[in-house]
């Protein structure tokens, strides 16, 4: 292993400040972190000053791991700078939405399928937030009692709209969603097809399947915006292939990678609790015959972004940080 890559982020948005974060907390070995974003610039993160450099194909030069912060719903930068920084040597991380279901590029939760990491062609696409927290969970119940069927509502927190969903919720910002979220509860996130489906809905089914390696597997998700700054909820349904106890379920979630679960039948994890912690939580457990139904809640901003692609370079280099109660 060496001693240290060059890594850059590109994006000084909320997810952009969070790999930064996440590089430090982890303690990836950097000999060094660029910043690139649209324009040159001096901006802090996290409580650091960098000097911003342009995302263009030049600023790759050097490069080892080259992190894409992503905007949902948009077309990301990686689109036009993903090959540039191959051609210089990079590994592109990608958070953006664009290359995610290519079957090129393998779609990666490093608790679920690192084996997908193998036959990666110089991108790696990291899930939609949401998506990431579902399959983390979902993940030991197929290995264990195999899926049929998945019904999931989620109750996702402003930030996954970026800075201006956050506005919105603070200061009364009117353009972040297509109704006032302050004391409401929006069931639209992203555009609706002739199916009905929003486009974060979707995402969640065709993610999960592709990580999941189930292709014909049932995803019914509900995606709902709430005016909760940092943390996404989903409540599951869950039906089996085989029949199952509650005591066998309760071991399976013990024991999952990257959970945090404490198996008190009145426990139960907010966004609060989650905000701040890479782990996904998971409450609420609820078995009979062939079915579990669960609560799990995640920082959308970490384990749904900034972590779990923190957690691809990591499988790279072969240096991921050692679980502790600090988190994954």
């Amino acid at each position: 292993m060496r001693k240290g890559y060059t890594v850059a982020v590109v994006g000084a948005g909320l997810v952009g400040e969070q790999l930064v974060a996440e590089f430090k907390r982890r303690e990836f070995p950097l000999t060094e972190l660029r910043i690139l974003a649209r324009s040159a610039r001096i901006a802090t993160l996290v409580g650091e000053t960098f000097e911003v450099g342009v995302a263009e194909p030049d600023a790759f030069e050097g490069v080892d791991y080259a992190l894409f912060a992503g905007t949902e719903g948009e077309k990301g930068a990686a689109v036009q700078l993903a090959h540039e920084a191959n051609a210089r040597g990079a590994v592109v991380i990608d958070n953006g939405s664009d290359f995610r279901l290519d079957p090129e590029v393998p779609l990666v939760v490093p608790e679920v399928n690192p084996e997908a990491l193998a036959d990666h062609k110089g991108i790696v696409a990291n899930p939609n937030c949401s998506t990431i927290q579902l399959v983390v969970t979902l993940a030991p119940i197929a290995r264990e009692f195999g899926l049929k069927r998945v019904v999931v509502s989620t109750y996702q927190a402003v930030s996954g709209a970026g800075r201006g969903g956050v506005e919105a919720l603070e200061n009364g910002r009117e353009d972040a969603f297509p109704k006032p979220i302050v004391g409401n509860a929006i069931p639209l996130i992203g555009g609706v097809d002739e199916s009905g489906y929003t486009t974060e809905e979707k995402k969640m089914k065709e993610e999960s399947r592709k990580i999941l390696s189930l292709p014909g597997l049932p995803v019914f998700p509900t995606a709902v915006r709430i005016p909760v700054h940092t943390g996404h909820a989903e409540s599951v349904y869950v039906e089996t292939e085989k029949e199952i106890t509650l005591p066998e379920v309760l071991e399976v979630f013990h024991t999952a990678p990257g959970v945090s679960f404490s198996g008190e039948a009145a426990s139960f994890p907010t966004p609060l609790e989650a905000a701040g912690d890479p782990r996904v939580y998971i409450g609420r457990v609820r078995v009979e015959e062939s079915t579990i139904e669960y609560w799990c809640v995640a920082d959308n901003l970490l384990k749904g972004a900034a972590t779990n692609a923190v957690q691809i370079a990591e499988s790279f280099v072969g240096a991921p940080k050692s679980v502790s109660s600090a988190g994954v």
